[in-house]
């Protein structure tokens, strides 16, 4: 069996032992200098798979020798242990390279966490000229798309907390689940949540958990966002839409990495890599005021910018391509492929809902299409809005909607359901001819069935 070795760096001798006595337990066979030159010297020599730094050298610092090791080594994971409450110099450390940080006093369980997750990064990389990375999700030949993957590999082997920014709909979400499955934590939970979705009275308990009885309605213990990613990755989508004194409560839970659920006196430490995004500009949210700047600093440590689709548009026949294949697969029917003028109409249009938008206008041309082929007019990219007839605009509102609170998206679903049993029931069952009688193609009385959950 291989063993894993690692480079220790500390001035003080007693907090070399403890490192050194620690990963020797571990398994781990251990190097060690008092200062910058003296790890120097090891590196010359060994190519250790860990290195941990004490922040505060006699002859410089942590971070000139983090630069040092991804100039020369970058896939060595360098971690800097830093003095306790100094989180300027932690963020610093991460953006030179760090893998992650420590603070003093030491904590051996904490250690011993980092170390497993950094002795991860030992497996090869994937090959950096690969067009497509393992799972797949990114999406697409264009030079800011083979970019993209290229910074998700690097950014998965730090556990630096990243900020994704990016339009609506552009794959932030799947930016997010790159960085985690190329990560030393891809055994682990990844957890997505969109900010936005939560009601603020029910915040903390969503995102800290609570205990039984804290509450109306807390009738079970709930363990809540943070510790449900425990050992993986928290995605936390559009957190600019978190009021203030969530803000407060979400960078203490960061900075001690611990949470205290509703109705609890004790806090829980959590383990969890930070990932976060919003399409909104979060730096102009701080001078207004809207969002800590605290927070900002210790969210934004790395920055990625995912392209929106229109600067990529050479992606768009295999985006549309696989997206064509997806519906076809969930809905049972054969696939449809998109004329050279469907596809140079879609090249043409400028996308303000990115890939979202792309599978929205798909997955309607696909159902509405009677042919295996789908042409530039299925797409209704034009102005559809100002095409559509009018004729019982005025007169059937006060028929069709009922008076008092409904839920529009079950009302419609219920008057489609009516309308496809009777056609169904006039035709025998006929699918083919109820279809007919509906005005609408096969393959859309195919999507509208499965949708509706009436096969």
């Amino acid at each position: 069996m291989t063993t894993h070795t690692a480079l220790i760096v500390d001035d003080e001798p007693d907090i070399r032992d403890l490192l050194e006595i620690t990963l020797t337990r571990m398994g781990i066979k251990t190097f060690t200098a008092p200062d910058l030159t003296g790890a120097l010297q090891v590196l010359e020599n060994q190519s250790p798979q860990l290195c941990l730094t004490d922040m505060n050298l006699p002859d410089g610092n942590g971070i000139e020798l983090v630069q040092w090791i991804q100039q020369h080594s970058p896939a060595t994971p360098v971690a800097v242990i830093t003095a306790y409450g100094c989180m300027e110099t932690a963020i610093e450390s991460l953006k030179a390279g760090a893998f992650d940080f420590v603070s003093k006093p030491v904590e051996l369980s904490r250690l011993r966490e980092l170390v497993n997750s950094a002795l991860k990064l030992a497996s090869p990389e994937p090959h950096a000229e690969n067009t497509q990375d393992e799972p797949g999700l990114l999406l697409g030949t264009s030079q800011q798309i083979k970019t993209l993957r290229n910074q998700t590999r690097k950014l998965a082997r730090s556990q630096a907390p990243v900020f994704i920014n990016g339009e609506s709909g552009s794959g932030k979400e799947l930016v997010a689940r790159m960085i985690h499955l190329q990560g030393p934590r891809s055994d682990g939970p990844f957890v997505a949540v969109n900010c936005g979705a939560i009601p603020s009275e029910l915040m903390e308990s969503e995102f800290f958990g609570h205990k039984k009885g804290s509450f109306t309605g807390a009738t079970d213990n709930k363990d809540g966002l943070f510790r449900s990613a425990n050992g993986g990755t928290l995605f936390l989508d559009e957190i600019a839409d978190l009021p203030l004194p969530m803000q407060v409560k979400l960078l203490r839970a960061i900075q001690e990495k611990a949470v205290r659920p509703v109705g609890e006196t004790k806090e829980a430490p959590v383990d969890i890599r930070l990932l976060s995004a919003t399409h909104k500009n979060l730096a102009a949210l701080v001078q207004e005021g809207t969002f800590r700047q605290d927070l900002f600093y210790r969210i934004n440590v790395i920055e990625l910018a995912v392209p929106p689709l229109r600067e990529r548009t050479g992606d768009i026949p295999l985006l549309a391509r696989r997206i064509l294949e997806r519906i076809a697969r969930e809905y049972e029917c054969d696939t449809a492929t998109l004329t050279r003028d469907a596809l140079e109409r879609l090249q043409e249009h400028d996308f303000p809902g990115n890939v979202r938008e792309l599978e929205n206008i798909l997955e309607r041309a696909f159902t509405l299409c009677d042919s295996e082929q789908i042409s530039a007019a299925d797409l209704h990219l034009g102005n559809s809005l100002e095409s559509r007839p009018q004729s019982t605009a005025a007169g059937s509102h006060s028929t069709l909607v009922p008076d008092g609170d409904i839920d529009l998206e079950d009302y419609l679903e219920s008057i489609e359901r009516q309308a496809i049993e009777k056609a169904l029931e006039a035709t025998r069952w006929n699918k083919t001819a109820a279809a007919k009688r509906l005005g609408i193609s096969f393959r859309a009385m195919r999507y509208r069935l499965k949708k509706l959950g009436m096969e």
